[in-house]
């Protein structure tokens, strides 16, 4: 008989861990659920409380959230984000400037995290720390267009031209990054700044794809003839 009620307590238990495992991966994509997902198997569903409580009034409990998150998933760069607005939220500003630093450098695939210190580089006037925070946004097919376009703007606003020959350098590193910018450039900054990194990668030791160049050459074309015409004497050079 004991033996039995050890049995089925001990099969209750396996399905009620079952149950709220599975609600909690659920939560990752129905949001409503995460608060009915019981408090220790809150780990995907943690992650919606936390987001949703910065959102909310109370700055307390938003840090609260926040906090609990960073002990269920403390390695995840979302994590740290989040923890960085509700310290941001609680006052904190300090605490979240070192909690999204982190967060940046512990998720170079973490857009938001990219963005705020893209953003916290140009407010400082670091062109080489912007310029890599936004090569990281670059390749990142989830980062929107119009803010890529923005970020361009003020990268090349900046006085000097370190941002530029940063940008460059990252280009001529590797064969990835001179494709990724070749495919997406036109999409995120103004035809005579493409050209510009097209000519200065390739000064570099960029070898950009021939096929690519004639095509970017005549998108260009059609929008800026003078910036075309440096695309082209690199395409002339690379591709005799």
């Amino acid at each position: 008989m004991i033996g039995r009620l050890a049995w089925f307590t001990m099969l209750a238990v396996f399905a009620l861990v079952t149950v709220g495992l599975q609600m909690d991966r659920q939560s990752a994509s129905t949001a409503q659920l995460a608060a009915l997902v019981p408090q220790p198997f809150r780990h995907t569903a943690q992650a919606r409380i936390a987001a949703a409580s910065i959102q909310g009034a109370s700055p307390e409990q938003a840090l609260e959230e926040a906090q609990r998150l960073i002990v269920r998933r403390p390695m995840p760069a979302q994590s740290i984000r989040l923890l960085a607005l509700a310290q941001n939220k609680a006052g904190a500003p300090g605490e979240g400037l070192i909690s999204i630093q982190l967060a940046a450098r512990r998720g170079w695939r973490d857009v938001a995290a990219q963005e705020a210190m893209a953003r916290l580089a140009l407010s400082a006037g670091d062109g080489p720390e912007a310029a890599r925070r936004y090569m990281a946004l670059f390749v990142r097919p989830e980062s929107n267009d119009e803010t890529m376009r923005q970020l361009s703007e003020a990268l090349f606003a900046l006085p000097g031209e370190e941002a530029q020959d940063a940008l460059a350098a990252i280009i001529a590193d590797s064969e990835r990054w001179n494709v990724s910018f070749l495919r997406r450039g036109l999409q995120v900054m103004s035809a005579r700044r493409f050209a510009a990194l097209i000519e200065e990668s390739a000064s570099l030791g960029a070898r950009h794809e021939c096929a690519a160049l004639m095509n970017v050459t005549q998108r260009v074309a059609r929008e800026d003839p003078a910036a075309a015409e440096r695309i082209r004497r690199v395409l002339d050079r690379q591709c005799p």
